[in-house]
């Protein structure tokens, strides 16, 4: 019998169990370990976030599902990765610490045939002095933060139905930043609730970025077609936010939030103040602190994870400038390359550099979107990586599968105003996710699936993957069918 272990049950992980435990036979164990006792369908979080979705609307209870599929889950947070065993075992294992509340904080230890490191992110709100729900902003990264947001938005409403003016900022909250897209499906779905609630002329509307051009969204822009053109992302998104009356800051690293002020640092090297009734900024991502260690119980940390926390895989992360970045620099495996029983997905592999060019301001400081890993292409490794250790598992003899992010493509449904008739939605796909210049030297993606548009249409495509994507997860009759 082969244990399989797998490390987080996000996105990447939750869809790793699930086709492990398909395709392996009973005779094989697959188990999840993860933190929290939910899977949380986080795109629509940005709903929850202003009040139009309840809480039990994009969370599901994992243990249910789990035991229903042969599933073993255990509610800890893996703090150690141990690949060579230890002294007196050559058996791999990891440390994990418990954090149901009746045994917070206990640690015991999980041996491993194979292991998928699905951790996802670190919220590394202490990048940025003063940032974070706990202190001076709100997110919408997890539940409990939307919620937060959602309570502090309606509270501004009540505030403006009453006579007063009130600023909103929206974005990124560091220089380093990713998921640009989802402060902009925030942004635009504020405004159209400002106008819904018949408040908008009392409000103020501001999107807070790192990115170089507004579209870039941590992949270097794109060209896109569009009623028979080709437009530049970043007129794309102008185009949303100027019909909205959103002001856009763009090059920007904040440096500090305070109670109701922002300090930041533009490209130019000048520095910025700005006040604010609510700020929801989302915070630069790190590797979740995962220690490694020798046989002979050395830490190792530096050999199986790069500066930043996540792992490395079988990417080219040799250090060299922009220009000769290449598509081909990027995984397609997945697996690590100092232990070939372990792999990571999704979130957290380690990419080899940034999609978008980089920028430092004049005083030093980084400022530009890093690489997105989240959605379809979480999902699409997480799925890879199990059929490759399922291949392992089941002796069956044929290369391992792949699926870099420079040769697959991505859709995205950014949600702009939920309204089953007014309601709209920018739907985007892009072939691929990371330009190959080789390939497609004018532009760097195949136009012919790279497209944008915005309308009625979008949201009510938004509004069915939600429920889609939940019935997937929940595993129920065809999952599978569903693609990611």
């Amino acid at each position: 019998m082969s244990r399989v272990v797998v490390l987080g049950a996000g996105v990447a992980g939750h869809t790793a169990a699930s086709y492990l435990r398909k395709w392996l036979g009973k005779a094989h164990e697959v188990m999840v370990v993860a933190p929290k006792p939910y899977y949380n369908w986080i795109p629509s979080n940005i709903w929850l976030g202003l009040g139009l979705m309840e809480e039990r609307e994009v969370v599901l209870p994992l243990e249910p599902i789990y035991r229903r599929a042969g599933i073993r889950f255990v509610q800890a947070r893996a703090v150690e990765l141990h690949p060579e065993g230890e002294a007196d075992s050559s058996a791999p294992f990891v440390v994990v610490e418990s954090t149901r509340s009746e045994e917070l904080g206990n640690r015991s230890r999980i041996q491993y045939d194979y292991l998928v490191n699905a951790t996802g992110p670190k919220l590394n709100f202490g990048a940025t002095e003063g940032l974070g729900p706990e202190k001076n902003s709100a997110s919408v990264c997890t539940p409990d933060h939307a919620k937060a947001a959602a309570k502090q938005f309606l509270g501004l409403v009540e505030r403006m139905q009453r006579g007063e003016r009130c600023r909103f900022v929206v974005g990124t909250g560091h220089g380093q930043c990713t998921c640009q897209g989802a402060a902009f499906e925030y942004v635009v779905n504020l405004e159209f609730e400002l106008r819904r609630h018949g408040v908008r002329d009392k409000a103020e509307v501001i999107f807070l970025t790192n990115e170089y051009e507004l579209g870039d969204f941590g992949m270097d822009g794109a060209f896109i077609r569009r009623n028979g053109y080709i437009t530049p992302t970043n007129i794309f998104t102008e185009s949303v936010l100027a019909e909205r009356d959103i002001w856009s800051i763009t090059r920007a690293h904040v440096k500090k939030v305070e109670p109701g002020k922002i300090f930041y640092e533009t490209l130019d090297g000048t520095e910025h103040e700005l006040t604010f009734d609510m700020a929801m900024l989302l915070p630069p991502f790190s590797g979740v602190g995962l220690k490694a260690y020798d046989r002979a119980g050395q830490e190792m940390t530096a050999k199986i994870f790069a500066p930043n926390g996540f792992m490395r895989v079988d990417a080219d992360y040799a250090q060299k400038p922009y220009e000769e970045w290449k598509a081909k620099d990027w995984p397609k495996t997945y697996q690590s390359p100092a232990y070939p029983n372990v792999f990571a997905a999704g979130i957290a592999f380690a990419p080899p550099h940034p999609i978008s060019r980089p920028h430092v301001s004049v005083r030093g400081t980084p400022i530009f979107a890093t690489a997105p890993r989240t959605g379809m292409p979480s999902a699409t490794t997480g799925r890879v990586v199990a059929r490759s250790i399922a291949d392992k598992v089941l002796g069956i003899q044929r290369p391992l599968h792949g699926a870099s992010m420079a040769e697959l493509g991505a859709a995205c449904v950014a949600s702009s105003g939920a309204s089953p008739l007014k309601g709209t939605a920018a739907s985007m796909t892009v072939f691929p996710i990371v330009p190959d210049h080789e390939r497609y030297p004018k532009y760097g993606r195949d136009l012919r699936y790279t497209t944008g548009e915005i309308g009625l249409a979008g949201h009510w495509i938004k509004v069915i993957l939600h429920y889609m994507f939940l019935y997937k997860a929940r595993l129920r009759f065809g999952w599978s069918l569903i693609p990611e």
